[in-house]
């Protein structure tokens, strides 16, 4: 069964990842044990993780006791921030087929998803890191 939202792989990787971090703080956790908690590629979750520092949740420190920890306080870190690192910044239009011009003068999809996705939108702002600990 299919639900009608979805998000990436990365997304999925990036909200799962930095929550087991949260739970294990302050223990650091390496990209290999992440990977076998969330029964993922490395490489991808490598690249999750390169993002992630790059919007600065998240600290590196390399070594044998390196690995990942966060980088701001895990109440600090909405998942709307999340959200728009992985898939891109959350805009006030909404088409489930991803398109820019509706065929129709007005979207038969945006009256009742519409909706429903800026209500996601509003969730996931007030939604922190703090809600899966």
């Amino acid at each position: 069964m299919t639900s009608p939202v979805n998000f990436s792989e990365g997304s999925y990787l990036a909200f799962h990842g930095l929550a087991l971090i949260a739970q294990k703080a302050p223990e650091r956790l390496s990209i290999k044990s992440l990977a076998k908690e969330l029964h993922a590629s490395e490489a991808h979750l490598a690249k999750v993780f390169q993002k992630l520092g790059k919007a600065s949740f998240v600290n590196s420190v390399r070594g044998p006791a390196g690995g990942f920890v966060l980088a701001k306080k895990p109440e600090d870190i909405s998942f709307l921030d999340i959200y728009e690192v992985m898939e891109g910044k959350a805009g006030s239009g909404f088409c489930p087929f991803g398109k820019e011009v509706c065929v129709f003068k007005t979207c038969i999809f945006k009256i009742g998803l519409g909706k429903h996705a800026l209500d996601i939108l509003d969730s996931f702002k007030k939604m922190t890191l703090v809600t899966l600990l």
